[in-house]
């Protein structure tokens, strides 16, 4: 029976990978909460593994004494003579206690609390392996549908891929591979909560990494990225090597490495930068494929007034403002376009704007007079302006923070949609 319970230990550590400690453990509270529900919990009862014998040992502890008043906790000397001959009065005397003596419910006690440290063990294994694979790239199965959330398998554990984390329009099924971010991994009472993402940006950046061995290298870096998921990106890249062309590192020959990360990313098109010292500089390769007459830098609000020539005003901007807002997430730069046949002009006032159909960003919900107050003096006249920020030029506006700035900007789109569906 010992021998049984030794390899038991043995087998349930090595089949769930927890520390054989934690086992015997578990065993000595089981077995003494079965012993306390028996017998009370005012009885001094200690629970021991003998690794001699290979069973768990229960001893009830009383108090030496020569007239015995309190029976659960005192017992005569002439009784503890008989058992310690050496025994005196004030000693406390263990006796073993016969654990067949437990009924068929102390027995589910012990069961229950066994269950219970196993499955703390293993939550507690699972957190420690994934704490230090955030901000790596894992592939899993796809298990379950939750809210409009994916359920991963990856084995020992399920991650969620929240509904904001995925990629809009990508359809999965039960069974299908995936791979995706470790956004966060986080202590829960149900236990690790692993979350996953395929449209952050960091996605991106890790695929390119896994894709091009100069990132790995570490010759060629990504400085920044952004993306549009579904949509279209942009990553900004440079080299420590004066040999080797960032670009075409992460192209690859025929396009073949960029390649392979659209596919993974069903069809976002992405464009990569060069990076640049020069902020004007990079803004211009930032607009690309725009060409680029001038540019107008105001450091202290950390904005650009670019100039294109007339014809080229609309690709710089692209469809629905995204080629300007992604420019402006990459380089983390205001950036306002006019084109040559306006650059002349001064910068129109609201009553201006009004009167040419354009809506100023107190027509975006969510902004009360003080906001756009606010906004204005920060150089965002119109709902055009607002939908090109990113919510870091945003969050440097007294009063709006982190998740107001992306409410801002989200709204800012939506009505900007809106204005185009009515006119088509």
């Amino acid at each position: 029976m010992a021998s049984d319970l030794s390899r038991i230990i043995d087998q349930v550590g090595k089949d769930k990978g927890i520390d054989r400690k934690i086992l015997i453990e578990a065993l000595e509270q089981a077995l003494l909460a079965a012993a306390r529900k028996k017998y009370g919990t005012k009885q001094e009862i200690e629970a021991h593994f003998s690794e001699e014998s290979g069973e768990i040992e229960l001893f009830q502890f009383k108090t030496v004494v020569k007239e015995v008043k309190n029976p659960p906790a005192e017992i005569s000397l002439k009784e503890a003579k008989e058992l310690d001959s050496e025994v005196q009065v004030g000693d406390s005397l263990g006796t073993k206690i016969d654990v067949s003596e437990f009924g068929r419910i102390a027995a589910q006690t012990a069961k229950q609390v066994i269950i219970q440290r196993v499955k703390d063990a293993e939550r507690e294994n699972i957190y420690d392996d994934f704490k230090d694979r955030k901000g790596e790239v894992i592939s899993g199965t796809v298990q379950r549908f939750e809210r409009g959330s994916i359920i991963v398998n990856l084995g020992r554990a399920e991650e969620v891929i929240p509904q904001q984390e995925l990629i809009p329009k990508e359809t999965y099924k039960p069974g299908d591979r995936i791979r995706a971010y470790v956004l966060d991994v986080r202590k829960t009472p149900k236990g690790p909560q692993i979350i996953l993402s395929r449209s952050n940006p960091n996605f991106l950046i890790k695929l390119f990494e896994m894709e091009v061995p100069e990132i790995s290298e570490g010759i060629v870096k990504i400085v920044s990225a952004a993306r549009e998921p579904s949509s279209r990106a942009k990553i900004a890249v440079y080299s420590r090597d004066s040999d080797v062309d960032p670009v075409g590192a992460c192209v690859g020959m025929r396009g073949s490495r960029v390649q392979a990360v659209v596919q993974e990313l069903r069809g976002e098109k992405i464009d990569i930068i060069p990076w640049s010292e020069d902020a004007a500089s990079f803004v211009c390769n930032a607009l690309a494929p725009a060409e680029i007459s001038k540019v107008i830098i105001n450091p202290e609000t950390k904005s650009m007034e670019v100039i294109v020539e007339d014809d080229q005003l609309s690709l710089a901007i692209g469809r629905r403002g995204q080629n300007v807002r992604l420019a402006a997430k990459l380089t983390d730069w205001k950036i306002d376009i006019r084109s040559e046949s306006t650059a002349e002009r001064p910068m129109p006032s609201l009553d201006e704007i009004a009167a040419h159909g354009m809506d100023t960003v107190e027509r975006v919900p969510g902004v009360g007079e003080k906001t756009a107050q606010l906004l204005n003096q920060a150089g965002f006249l119109t709902v055009a302006d607002l939908s090109q920020a990113t919510p870091e030029q945003l969050t440097k506006i007294e009063g709006i923070g982190a998740k107001k700035a992306e409410k801002l900007i989200e709204a800012a789109r939506a009505h900007l949609d809106q204005s185009e569906e009515k006119k088509g």
